[in-house]
């Protein structure tokens, strides 16, 4: 049985809107079901698809949690039927299908990972997501080498601040877009050579840059209106992976490229993944990725962090586009 009192507070989003629609509200504590454990929660990410679910765009699955928030980091004060690992007591990040912006949250066992030591909780809380969502995309969909090239678009996000930080610690040369002079320079600073592609075409940049070649991989966030330059910017055998269409889902392109270059056009979303399969990428990341946190190889970046009752405050933020890395609310 839980330690934890009957209600709590939580984030609720009373309809579809702005950021005005996120509201403070009391719920029923959740109790952790078979294979779950219930965490206390002292930080929760912000990311992109909660904006999303908040515009009325992006339902949760069923049987999720109508709260927002899909990342958090707090210490765990129940365990569901069959849990035994990880205990009672123990601090761990995880990713959730929802209901982060609380101050408790069920969570899958196989999903939570030690905060890695080094970091603290709001740090932590800004792992999961990016690093689930990064690793799987461009490690094993884009199975990026030692020695190949990326190109990430929106580089300054949470999702590219890891995916240059990942892929240049496991060999990749990195070039990225972003949106201002500022990020651009943050990027750099981490290690990519950056485009701004509010003044320059990012598809001459990239051949220029290669020589012609183009790159190995490319992780897009932007969808349709980006498919054809893209394209334009594999090598041979170069992978595109789409993981969301903030520009749009729906193009008409030329196929040819894809035929002469061998090109390979996927993309995946995380969320509605089953717990095994997201339980694989917890492993691999404990095994390749946590060892680079504990060193300080890698380490998130966090912009910002609001306490939870701030969190319309946060998505203004995240919609203003003015941050680089992450955005967190602290719970307690």
């Amino acid at each position: 049985m839980s330690a934890a009192p009957a209600n709590m507070t939580a984030i609720e989003i009373i309809q579809w809107g702005g950021p005005e629609v996120l509201q403070a509200c009391r719920r029923t504590t959740p109790q952790p079901g078979p294979g779950e454990v219930l965490i206390k929660v002292a930080a929760a990410g912000v990311n992109r698809p909660d904006v999303m679910q908040r515009k009325g765009l992006y339902p949760p699955p069923p049987g999720a949690s109508d709260i927002p928030g899909l990342e958090i980091a707090g210490e765990i004060v129940a365990l569901g039927d069959g849990v035994g690992v990880p205990a009672v007591g123990s601090w761990v990040c995880a990713l959730v299908t929802g209901g982060g912006y609380a101050e408790y949250c069920s969570a899958a066992a196989a999903l939570c990972l030690p905060i890695p030591k080094g970091l603290g909780p709001v740090e932590a809380a800004a792992v999961p997501e990016t690093f689930f969502t990064v690793w799987t995309n461009v490690f094993e969909r884009g199975g990026l080498r030692a020695g190949e090239s990326v190109l990430v678009h929106g580089g300054g996000s949470g999702i590219g601040t890891t995916a240059i930080q990942l892929a240049r610690v496991f060999g990749a040369t990195v070039f990225v877009t972003a949106g201002s002079a500022e990020k651009c320079r943050f990027c750099e600073r981490l290690g990519a050579r950056a485009i701004n592609y509010r003044e320059e075409d990012f598809v001459d940049r990239i051949q220029t840059l290669t020589e012609g070649k183009g790159v190995n991989l490319i992780l897009d966030m932007i969808g349709g209106p980006y498919l054809q330059r893209n394209l334009s910017c594999l090598a041979v055998d170069g992978r595109l992976v789409v993981i969301a269409v903030q520009g749009g889902a729906k193009a008409e392109i030329n196929l040819l490229p894809i035929f002469l270059n061998r090109l390979t056009l996927t993309g995946s979303t995380l969320r509605p993944r089953s717990v095994n399969e997201k339980a694989a990428i917890a492993n691999a990341l404990r095994q390749n990725v946590w060892p680079l946190l504990e060193s300080g190889q890698v380490k998130p970046v966090v912009y910002a962090n609001y306490p939870l009752v701030e969190a319309s405050e946060a998505h203004s933020l995240m919609e203003s586009g003015r941050h680089v890395g992450k955005i967190v609310l602290s719970v307690v």
